[in-house]
């Protein structure tokens, strides 16, 4: 059980741009990130807990379908679902729609950034050029830790395998191939661009839950599902369902892996439970997380959580292994209710696109990590260089 806080229902979510500078004296650091933010992931929500720990005012600027298009290769989600997915999470509290591939000194003072913060990763422009040259020589960048173990690459990866290798460990033959395909160029791996496995720490937990307990007079709304590859679809959802109440604190239950491959089939889930925690404890409109829920929303947990209305959206509701009801016990209670949000996306939906496009994410991501690993030999090269002047 992960409590996770209650968290600002503005779209923008924080506190209104009107309130960002302080009193009069008092030291105050707007700052921005920029990014794709294409199937965004924890990896993404944990670079912007980072930047948000940094300054006062988290500003993140999203780039249009034709920037990537131009610098990467294709999206896999169209700029409206990234902006809106940037929203959900919880450390941002602003999104600048359409920000430039090159981040300027021009662009962070039109939007009073102080700094800008990235990855320790690098962003290569078409033309090979660091993306963030001109703040960094202005002294006014700061870099995050790149979250180890997950990637876009290795995500896309796993849904074009179509086995449950990424269940237990990636030594599978199999998967190994895939992973060299959507991340190796000709000079082999790229720190950056190349899979790695995730491994989960309490720590990790700790920095992305706010451990929060409901107040009196919250409504306490209970949600289930796999929540697999956190997308869009699952924000407006959570977004309708935080809607249900005035004082809302949701728990989202997340099922074991077993038990979403025994509903679901073929490689689902394609994000392990500990990946899964983090995407949905990084939802602004989530209150707490249950890992390993009972596939049964029975007796015990609703008495447990003190649940006052259990949700469920318009997806098929799949029996349990005895073939009985799983939400039996809250249609008995009257505190059943059936969403609608009025997005159908699905994570079918989402693998569907990969597999129609996967010749462009190859061609994509070899290009992309070709480019780094150009300028890696580059630096490589220099330090030599220093290294004889010395």
């Amino acid at each position: 059980m992960i409590k996770n806080g209650h968290h600002a229902s503005s779209e923008g979510g924080g506190e209104p741009r009107g309130a960002r500078h302080g009193e009069e004296g008092s030291a105050w650091f707007g700052f921005g990130a920029t990014g794709c933010y294409d199937m965004v992931h924890y990896g993404h929500s944990n670079q912007l807990r980072q930047a948000k720990a940094m300054g006062d005012y988290l500003v993140v600027g999203v780039h249009t379908d034709g920037e990537i298009a131009k610098h990467k290769g294709p999206p896999v989600f169209t700029q409206e679902e990234r902006y809106k997915m940037v929203r959900a999470i919880k450390w941002v509290d602003e999104v600048v729609e359409g920000a430039p591939y090159v981040t300027t000194l021009e662009t962070l003072d039109k939007h009073n950034c102080d700094f800008c913060v990235h990855g320790d990763d690098i962003t290569l422009t078409v033309d090979g050029k660091d993306t963030y040259d001109e703040v960094k020589r202005m002294g006014r960048y700061r870099e995050c830790k790149r979250t180890q173990g997950v990637s876009t690459t290795d995500l896309v990866g796993r849904m074009l395998l179509m086995t449950k290798a990424h269940h237990t460990n990636m030594d599978n033959s199999d998967y190994q191939q895939h992973a060299d395909n959507f991340g190796k160029g000709p000079k082999g791996h790229s720190p950056w661009t190349g899979v790695s496995q995730f491994l989960q720490t309490s720590q990790k937990i700790i920095q992305f839950a706010s451990g929060k307990e409901p107040q009196p007079g919250d409504t306490i709304i209970y949600v289930a599902g796999a929540f697999d590859l956190f997308h869009i679809g699952h924000v407006d959802f959570l977004e309708a369902v935080f809607k249900q109440a005035e004082r809302p604190y949701v728990i989202v239950g997340l099922h074991f892996d077993q038990e979403v491959n025994r509903y679901k089939g073929k490689n689902y889930p394609i994000m392990n439970i500990h990946e899964r925690t983090l995407s949905v404890l990084a939802c602004r409109y989530v209150s707490e997380v249950v890992i390993g829920a009972p596939y049964a929303v029975d007796k015990d947990l609703l008495d447990h959580f003190k649940v006052d209305l259990v949700c469920h959206g318009q997806t098929e509701v799949f029996p349990d292994k005895d073939g009985a009801d799983p939400y039996a016990e809250p249609r008995k209670r009257g505190i059943f209710r059936v969403i609608e949000s009025r997005n159908g996306l699905t994570t079918d939906d989402i693998v569907q696109r990969i597999i129609e496009n996967r010749l462009q994410f190859e061609a994509r991501n070899q290009k992309k990590e070709a480019k780094e690993m150009a300028v890696i030999e580059a630096l490589r090269r220099r330090e030599d260089g220093e290294k004889s002047q010395a």
